[in-house]
């Protein structure tokens, strides 16, 4: 515990940290703590499962007082992101409590009214809480600590402008917390209109890329699903993230996987946050080793120990694809990364090949047994005129 006590956490936060097995900080822990407790606007370059949560949780809890009004706002982009950060908050307020209260879409509005009668620490998405503002059922007037989580996915999400009114409903004699996996010409823009004087720190990745094994496979259309089925049937043990784009792929892969004798669980932002609570929760116990999911999944949430990531799709946009893999090969274990390639893939992978420095292999094409697909056939892809350039 030397080691944290070092940056000037206080005992109370000391001791649920050592209850919670932290043996010592993170990069960005100790690059960031010792400011956000000195009171400064922080800028943290860090991606996720680099240990970001604490390092502003350490602040909130270490300045706010219990029964003063609502101290601190945090803002995420997804609804489990918002469930995590309130589950961490509570577990450090162990002893120095302080109710913590999270806020997002998909629930019953009513309950939450209630909790924030008394709340200290508001977690949500910022269209539940504008939703809060309009109805004047949340009152933000008291806030010394605004934290921006995941804020270069909110603005790609396309919540520039509600995340600025929100900001706008803070005093302004508060501090500013962003943290964000990029620092994109958006979050730079947002980050000079509304901090003051901030201080930049970042981290190095937390995925290490000598542990990371990336190849892919070019297929023909009709035999996508199938060689899915056949590397994931050769799978050796491990918790296994599937990639899509879209919620009608996800869908699909996942309901024909079971098909086909192969437990999977889906998960996408057209669920209900019930439905969706279920299934993270199958997974984190590892009763089901497979979840097939879209990018909703890729950001934010603390899922140990993935060991293989499969693109079904390549993501459209190529900083998307290194939030994928970074799902694995974290924490000094090993990880694997598998992209299966159809005609409807190509500009996708050139551009992940083009704008990011990494090696990705081809494995050839093995015998495949084709599989019958029994349940709602997807789209057909649309045809580019040109194959797969290769160097």
């Amino acid at each position: 515990m030397e080691y944290f006590r070092e940056l000037g956490i206080i005992e109370p936060i000391l001791k649920s940290i050592e209850e919670e097995k932290f043996e010592r900080p993170t990069e960005i822990q100790e690059r960031s703590i010792p400011l956000i407790l000195a009171g400064l606007d922080v800028i943290a370059e860090a991606a996720t499962g680099s240990g970001k949560t604490l390092a502003f949780a350490a602040g909130i809890i270490q300045k706010s007082k219990k029964g003063t009004g609502i101290q601190a706002l945090v803002l995420t982009p997804t609804r489990e992101l918002a469930q995590q950060v309130a589950t961490a908050l509570t577990d450090f307020t162990k002893y120095k409590p302080l109710k913590v209260v999270a806020i997002f879409g998909g629930m019953s509005i009513n309950p939450q009214i209630a909790q924030l009668r008394t709340a200290d620490v508001v977690i949500g998405t910022p269209g539940r809480i504008l939703d809060h503002i309009g109805r004047r059922t949340l009152d933000l007037s008291t806030v010394t600590t605004l934290v921006l989580d995941e804020a270069d996915r909110m603005l790609d999400m396309g919540f520039i402008d509600d995340v600025e009114r929100i900001i706008r409903e803070c005093p302004r004699t508060r501090q500013t917390l962003l943290f964000s996996a990029t620092i994109s010409r958006e979050v730079a823009h947002l980050a000079r209109r509304y901090m003051k004087e901030p201080i930049n720190v970042s981290a190095e990745a937390y995925v290490d890329p000598t542990k990371l094994t990336q190849f892919y496979y070019d297929v023909p259309d009709n035999l996508k699903f199938s060689l899915l089925v056949h590397l994931l049937s050769h799978e050796k043990a491990g918790l296994v993230m599937v990639f899509c784009n879209t919620r009608e792929n996800t869908d699909f892969v996942a309901n024909n996987l079971k098909a086909a004798g192969i437990d999977a669980l889906a998960i996408h932002g057209g669920l209900t946050q019930e439905r969706r609570n279920r299934v993270m929760d199958q997974f984190h116990s590892r009763n089901v080793y497979i979840l097939v999911c879209t990018d909703v999944a890729a950001r934010g949430l603390d899922i140990p120990d993935v060991s293989y990531i499969y693109n079904y799709d390549i993501p459209k946009y190529s900083k998307d694809y290194i939030h994928r893999i970074g799902r694995t090969a974290r924490a000094g274990k090993e990880g694997i990364a598998i992209n299966i390639l159809s005609s409807s893939d190509y500009d996708s992978f050139r551009r992940v090949m083009r704008n990011n420095e990494v090696t990705i292999t081809e494995e050839r094409m093995p015998e495949v047994k084709k599989v019958r697909i029994g349940w709602k056939e997807r789209p057909k892809p649309l045809r580019p005129s040109h194959r797969l350039y290769r160097s």
